[in-house]
């Protein structure tokens, strides 16, 4: 089934609703009382809530929620290219795109399936789309919550072209969070990386964590698997464990790029972070019947916990 929650509780509900403009929202719940919300459009999670019912990922209050553009907010998924390395519009198509749900999805090898709630999606390009990135693809997006509020998400692209292709990929993640200032990531201390605010020029991370005083544009090189979010103020640290995705974006654009961005409000960057599990540096290159797989396991637990 492309949607299903299984055995383990009836409780647990997955049901399909309309945004205001009518586009199809897929609401996960579990008994505990946590929550999250996939739109069709862009395959593109919009709401990840606690048992308590606090939001957990960002959305602007000036975000727009008519397509084709991609809300600000949330988790986009960039695909096939991140950022403006390349040929295609920023951070890609797929985030622009309507997709369906898949009922019938192939297997998916080593994910346990317990005490989840799921759907899965699809993206296959169009007539259009194959005009300004000519290769055939089929793009299968699980996202599940568990038992215990854990937000899964597992992209498969296949090619299923007659040529090789190559993208690049980001879960681009919206953290909420309570002052910027008080918040430090764990994990990516001695890393290098790329900074897009110095023509992508590379450097080590030298503090013992990532703090934030000013704009950050960074794509951290050859990350451990599980980072670490800790937010002072909130008590919270998030948790991103991820798989097939070395690289870690770190985005916050401080007060002067705020103001230059339309959807964005002028004093927002403070309560936002983004921390993506991506892949940049060395994009993925699929031979004909070829399958990537990239996986981020998202947690949010109190700060008295680390890795």
């Amino acid at each position: 089934m492309g949607h299903s929650a299984t055995a383990w509780d009836q409780n647990s509900v997955l049901e399909v609703v309309k945004d205001w403009n009518g586009i199809d929202q897929v609401v996960l719940r579990v008994p505990r009382g946590a929550s999250a919300r996939v739109s069709l459009h862009g395959g593109q999670v919009v709401s990840w809530k606690n048992e308590r019912g606090e939001e957990l990922l960002f959305t602007s209050s000036k975000a727009i929620f008519k397509p084709p553009k991609a809300m600000r907010g949330g988790i986009p998924i960039c695909f096939p290219q991140f950022g403006n390395c390349g040929s295609l519009e920023q951070h890609g198509f797929a985030r622009n795109k309507m997709w369906s749900i898949d009922y019938d999805p192939p297997p998916l090898r080593n994910d346990d399936g317990k005490e989840k709630v799921s759907v899965d999606l699809l993206l296959k390009p169009s007539e259009d789309d194959l005009k300004c990135w000519p290769h055939c693809y089929e793009f299968r997006l699980r996202v599940s919550l568990a038992m215990n509020g854990v937000l899964t998400m597992i992209s498969r692209v296949r090619n299923i072209n007659g040529k090789p292709f190559s993208f690049s990929f980001a879960y681009h993640t919206y953290l909420s969070v309570s002052d910027i200032s008080e918040v430090r990531i764990e994990g990516l201390e001695t890393l290098d990386y790329l900074d897009n605010l110095c023509q992508r020029k590379r450097f080590t991370e030298q503090g013992d964590a990532v703090t934030f005083e000013s704009e950050v544009d960074r794509i951290y090189l050859g990350s451990p698997n599980v980072i670490a979010v800790l937010d002072h103020e909130k008590k919270r640290t998030f948790l991103i464990k991820k798989k097939g995705l070395p690289d870690v974006v770190v985005w916050n654009p401080w007060e002067k790029k705020s103001k230059s961005i339309a959807d964005l409000g002028d004093e927002e960057y403070k309560q936002m972070l983004c921390v993506d599990g991506a892949v940049v540096e060395r994009p993925i290159t699929l031979k004909p019947g070829e399958e990537w797989t990239g996986r981020v396991d998202i947690s949010s637990i109190p700060s008295t916990h680390f890795i």
